[in-house]
C-alpha cells in the first residue's frame, strides 16, 4: 500500500512547473527527483510535505504519517544556536526534557565531531549547516524523508558519508531526493522521477540507467512526431492535388475526398506531440585563445603553506602542459585551495600582476581564466550588465544579448547580482570566463550551483575547446568525464596517479 499518493498534481507559477503528475511513494522507495534549476523540484517537495497546496490534483497520505522535509537554507532563527541545541530544539518539549539522548545518537550516527557540537551554526560551513538541518529532521523519526539538494556545500568525504548514512537507513523508510549530483543519485536511489511541465516520467531505475531510458523514449517520441508530421504534410499535398482536379472536373466525389484527406491531416497534427525539449536555463560557452607553448606552468618543488606560514605540502617537479585537464584531489584541509591560490598569484590576471611564489613558473603567453566556488569575483551589489560592460569592450547591446543568452532576462540585467539564483550567477561567472578568452582555466568547484544540464554543457565545452585546465571538484561524474590527469595531495606531497577511483574508494572508507 502506498504511503503517499499524488494524483493529477499540478502547479503553475507563470508557466506550468508540472501538471498531471501521478506518483506513489511506497515503503522502500528511494526516489531521485530530477529537473533543471527553477523547474519545480523544491515546489513538489513542499507540496508532498504539506507546506504548499498544489494548484490542481490531490495528495493522499496514510493516516498518522509523519513527513520529514530537509530544505536548502538554514532558518535565520537558528544561526545563533549551537549544532546540538539546534537539533534538540526540533524535539517536542517533553522529549527534549526526558529524551535528549536521542540527539546524541543522531549526532553519532552522522559522525558529527565533538568539537563542532557546541559551536554556533553561524560559525560553521554551509556543509555542516546542511547536516544540522538533516539531523533536526531525522531526530523526530519521520516515516518519510524528503531531501532538497542535500549535497550542496558538502565536500567529497561528507557526501560519501551521507551516502553511507542514507543506505543504512531502515529499508521501510522511503526517501525522496532532489539533487543535481549524478553519482550521488546513482548511489542512493532505486527510482527516478523526471519532473516536466507535461508528461513527467518515472523509472524503476537509478539516475544513469533512467537517463538512458528517458533519452531513448524522447528519441522515439521525436521520430514518431516527425513521421506523423510528414504524413500530415503528404495528406495535405494529396488533398491540394485532388482539390484542383475536382474544381477542374466538377467532381463532387473528389471534393468529398479532398475534405476527408484534410480532416485526416488535421487529426494527425492535433494528436501529434513533439518530444520533450528541456527549456534551457541559459547556454554555457567557453573559449580558448590558444598558445604555441607546450608547457604552460612548471612547479619546481614549490612549498604550499597557510597564510601564517605553516607548511602543507611540497609539489615536487610537475608540469602543466597544453591540453591537460588536471583534477586536484585531496582530503579537506590538505591544501587544494592553497595550491589554486598560489597558481593564480603566479599567473596573474584581471589586471593583477603575477606574484609568483618561489618554485612556480609560467609561460609568458599564459592567459588565465579563474572561477572560484563562491563566485567572489561577482560583487553582489554590481549588476550583471555592469559586470560585463566594465570588464570587456562589448558594447551595451552586445552585453544585453550575451546576458539573455545565458538565461538572464532583460529585466534582471540591471538588478543586483545578489538577486540572481545560484544557477544564474554560475552562468554569469562562466560568461565572464569566456569573454576573458583564456588559454588556461583554473576552476574551484565549477559545478557548484549548476544543474545537470549545465554540468553536461560545461563538460562538453571543456572537451570541444580542447581547454587546458586545473580544477578542484567533489563532483565524481564531472571528474570522470573531464579529467585526463590526476593529482593527489597525500602525505604532504603532490603526486600523480592513474585515475581518481582509488582516491574515491579511500574517501568512502574514511
Amino acid at each position: 500500500m502506498a504511503l503517499i499518493t499524488l494524483r493529477n498534481l499540478g502547479v503553475t507559477l507563470g508557466a506550468p512547473l508540472f501538471s498531471g503528475l501521478n506518483l506513489s511513494i511506497n515503503a522502500g522507495d528511494r526516489i531521485g527527483l530530477v529537473a533543471a534549476n527553477g523547474r519545480g523540484k523544491s515546489t513538489l517537495l513542499r507540496c508532498i510535505s504539506g507546506l504548499l497546496e498544489p494548484g490542481e490534483g490531490e495528495i493522499t497520505r496514510s493516516r498518522g504519517l509523519t513527513v520529514g522535509h530537509v530544505e536548502q537554507t538554514l532558518p535565520a532563527a537558528l544561526s545563533g544556536a549551537s549544532f546540538r541545541a539546534a537539533v534538540l530544539d526540533a524535539l517536542p518539549a517533553d522529549q527534549a526534557e526526558h529524551e535528549s539522548w536521542r540527539v546524541d545518537v543522531v549526532l553519532e550516527t552522522m559522525e558529527v565531531p565533538e568539537t563542532l557540537r557546541e559551536r554556533p551554526l553561524s560559525q560553521l560551513s554551509g556543509g555542516w549547516q546542511r547536516l544540522a538541518l538533516l539531523a533536526r529532521t531525522w531526530v523526530r523519526e519521520p516515516d518519510v524523508l524528503l531531501l532538497d539538494e542535500p549535497t550542496n556545500h558538502l565536500d567529497l568525504t561528507r557526501i560519501l558519508q551521507l551516502e553511507g548514512w542514507l543506505n543504512a537507513l531502515p529499508r521501510d523508510v522511503p526517501v525522496v531526493i532532489a539533487s543535481h549530483d549524478r553519482a550521488f543519485l546513482d548511489a542512493t536511489t532505486n527510482r527516478t522521477l523526471f519532473l516536466r511541465p507535461e508528461k513527467s516520467q518515472t523509472f524503476a531505475l537509478p539516475y544513469s540507467q533512467a537517463r538512458e531510458a528517458i533519452d531513448a523514449a524522447d528519441a522515439s517520441d521525436e521520430r514518431r512526431y516527425q513521421r506523423d508530421m510528414k504524413q500530415a504534410q503528404q495528406l495535405r499535398q494529396q488533398a491540394a492535388k485532388l482539390n484542383n482536379i475536382g474544381i477542374n472536373s466538377g467532381s463532387d466525389l473528389l471534393v468529398v475526398k479532398t475534405k476527408q484527406l484534410k480532416q485526416r491531416a488535421e487529426r494527425l497534427e492535433e494528436t501529434a506531440r513533439p518530444a520533450h525539449l528541456e527549456r534551457s536555463a541559459g547556454a554555457i560557452r567557453l573559449s580558448n585563445r590558444g598558445t604555441h607553448a607546450r608547457v604552460l606552468v612548471t612547479l619546481e618543488d614549490a612549498q604550499i603553506a597557510t597564510p601564517d606560514g605553516t607548511a602543507l605540502f611540497r609539489t615536487g617537479r610537475q608540469f602543466i602542459c597544453q591540453g591537460d585537464r588536471i583534477v586536484l584531489l585531496g582530503r579537506n584541509g590538505a591544501g587544494k585551495t592553497r595550491l589554486v591560490n598560489a597558481l593564480r598569484a603566479a599567473i596573474g590576471g584581471d589586471g593583477e600582476p603575477a606574484t609568483a611564489p618561489f618554485g612556480i613558473k609560467k609561460t609568458p603567453s599564459l592567459v588565465l581564466g579563474y572561477g572560484d566556488q563562491a563566485l567572489a569575483d561577482l560583487a553582489d551589489d554590481d549588476t550583471p550588465h555592469g559586470a560585463i560592460v566594465r570588464r570587456f569592450s562589448v558594447g551595451d547591446q552586445r552585453a544585453r544579448s550575451l546576458l539573455a543568452g545565458i538565461g538572464i532576462a532583460i529585466e534582471m540585467q540591471g538588478q543586483p547580482v545578489g538577486r540572481l539564483s545560484g544557477g544564474q550567477k554560475a552562468r554569469l561567472g562562466m560568461l565572464v570566463l569566456r569573454l576573458a578568452e583564456p588559454n588556461f582555466y583554473l576552476l574551484d568547484e565549477p559545478t557548484n550551483h549548476l544543474d545537470i544540464e549545465g554540468q553536461e554543457a560545461l563538460e562538453r565545452e571543456l572537451m570541444a575547446q580542447q581547454a587546458s585546465c586545473l580544477f578542484v571538484s567533489h563532483d565524481r561524474s564531472f571528474v570522470r568525464a573531464v579529467a585526463n590527469r590526476f593529482w593527489v595531495i597525500e602525505r604532504r606531497r603532490l603526486v600523480e596517479v592513474e585515475d581518481a577511483e582509488t582516491f574515491f574508494r579511500e574517501a568512502a572508507a574514511g
